[in-house]
């Protein structure tokens, strides 16, 4: 096999397995997440590792959008209030560092979401909200999803597509034609 059919080839593994992870989300809870980001004041989002580096990417997409929205712990943090929401992403939601934030988001009464792989984790017994994209996780349950990639890459892949599919029901809602976009866009580049 030369290199190009195997880049050909592990292109449509990939592909096929983002669509299989995201074919059985539930458009419900997608939706129900979308209106909790435009009815929130502010909206934080906290992961560790690769998904935290998504959900950074999220979180300045939403800023584009005109949202207010600040990954916890950045310097700039503002703090959280109960007109907020708290996006934590994590593929088992057993992660500590989003577990431990999520509890004190709630001790701020603010509302609470979840993006993960598990149908039950500690995350999820503190969210208010919840959207499941069936991926395999680092704990390796029985019954999981499984992949060709390694460790957890097919949860960070998806929750990309989800996070982008997200924005773009909001740009629909919202009538943000294409140009309204530049104007949140970061021009010291």
């Amino acid at each position: 096999m030369d290199k190009v059919e195997q880049f050909q080839d592990f292109k449509r593994l990939v592909l096929n397995e983002i669509d299989q992870a995201l074919s059985p989300v539930d458009p419900f809870e997608v939706e129900t997440l979308v209106d909790a980001i435009l009815s929130a004041h502010r909206v934080f989002v906290v992961a560790v590792g690769r998904v935290f580096l998504v959900m950074q990417a999220f979180a300045k997409r939403l800023t584009h959008l005109g949202l207010r929205v600040d990954p916890v712990g950045s310097i700039t943090e503002h703090p959280i209030t109960r007109k907020d929401l708290l996006i934590a992403a994590s593929g088992s939601g057993e992660t500590m560092f989003p577990v431990g934030i999520a509890k004190l988001a709630k001790k701020f009464h603010a509302k609470v979401a979840l993006i993960t792989a598990s149908p039950r984790s500690t995350l999820m017994d503190l969210c208010d909200l919840s959207v499941r994209i069936p991926c395999p996780t680092k704990l390796k349950l029985q019954g999981e999803a499984t992949s060709i990639q390694p460790l957890t890459t097919l949860f960070d892949q998806s929750l990309l597509i989800l996070c982008d599919c997200i924005s773009m029901i909001i740009i629909k809602r919202r009538k943000i034609g294409r140009e309204d976009l530049w104007r949140y866009h970061a021009n010291l580049e």
